[in-house]
């Protein structure tokens, strides 16, 4: 892993460089996202998006569904092959909807790249070139494991996306690292602040025997945040949670969260690019999918994620 990304980071500086054809070649590359413009946590990824494609010398685009309906990003995958770029880099975040739309802009020579959501063999299965994200399960599984070496033995799970399926493998993988069963701790939360924040109180009020909470992402950490600062118990509650934010930071910074996962959005579209354009211009591809994540951000690991939160980490 280490030697595919320090490859990846020579290449992009070699681009940089190049003042010849390969910054003439003008490959255009686009990113379509399952993500609804409210979820600030994509920020990460559009600055990743951006940054390799201004060191590669690419014309790249951000699209995505306003409101998040999978259906919609359906049909702005079916428009971006339409429109024939040098390249796809698209999230699988429901398979049933989106696997036409992807398997048809393979079958017209569009090289595609599956980040974030879905899995390796679901990449494989739709014909995409490769996968760079988490592997979800797995980084449950390593974030339940800790929790139990730190005594914890039930569980919430806020569950902000229970219609990506793959989302929920961090749920089952903390039960099976804890040795649990699921069962009813994950909540469906919903994507409202004002939701989440209420069914969170509800469910740490009817089960106040709930050893930690384990939220999937800023959406649903931050107001779990808010939740425990009003009923008394931040800081009180063990609480780990799934990617980064300003506010997750803060949570980490003054005791409220133990740990953050950091699935590392930013090379999730980062290391696309480098890898579409040199495979456009070169022939030349990895021979595996890239592991972005997990890794676990604790206090005593803040000042650099502190200082790009929310940019670049």
């Amino acid at each position: 892993m280490k030697k595919t990304l320090f490859a990846m980071a020579a290449a992009a500086i070699a681009f940089t460089g190049l003042s010849g054809p390969a910054l003439a070649d003008g490959e255009r590359f686009v990113l379509v996202s399952h993500a609804p413009d409210s979820d600030s946590w994509w920020n990460t990824i559009k600055n990743g998006l951006a940054l390799a494609g201004e060191q590669v010398g690419a014309e790249v685009e951000y699209r995505n569904p306003p409101t998040g309906d999978i259906a919609d990003m359906a049909r702005i995958i079916e428009q971006t092959a339409a429109s024939n770029p040098d390249g796809i880099i698209t999230t699988l975040a429901d398979p049933d909807v989106l696997s036409g739309p992807i398997q048809n802009a393979v079958a017209k020579g569009i090289p595609v790249i599956i980040i974030n959501s879905g899995t390796p063999e679901q990449a494989a299965d739709v014909g995409a070139l490769m996968y760079i994200g988490q592997p979800e399960y797995d980084a449950g599984l390593a974030a339940g494991q800790r929790a139990k070496r730190d005594g914890v033995g039930s569980f919430l799970c806020v569950n902000h996306v229970v219609s990506n399926p793959v989302v929920g493998e961090r749920c089952r993988g903390f039960a099976d690292g804890l040795g649990v069963e699921l069962g009813d701790s994950m909540i469906d939360s919903g994507q409202d602040p004002a939701e989440i924040k209420n069914k969170v109180k509800a469910y740490l009020s009817a089960n106040p025997d709930v050893e930690a909470i384990l939220t999937l992402g800023p959406t649903s950490a931050d107001p779990t945040i808010g939740a425990l600062q009003e009923i008394g118990k931040a800081g009180d509650i063990y609480f780990g949670t799934f990617d980064l934010g300003t506010e997750i930071v803060k949570g980490i910074k003054d005791g409220t969260i133990q740990w953050g996962i950091d699935q590392q959005p930013f090379l999730q579209a980062y290391l696309p690019v480098i890898v579409l354009a040199n495979y456009q211009r070169f022939g030349v591809l990895p021979g595996n999918n890239i592991n972005s994540g997990p890794g676990f951000i604790t206090k005593d690991a803040l000042s650099k994620v502190e200082e790009h939160a929310g940019e670049y980490r």
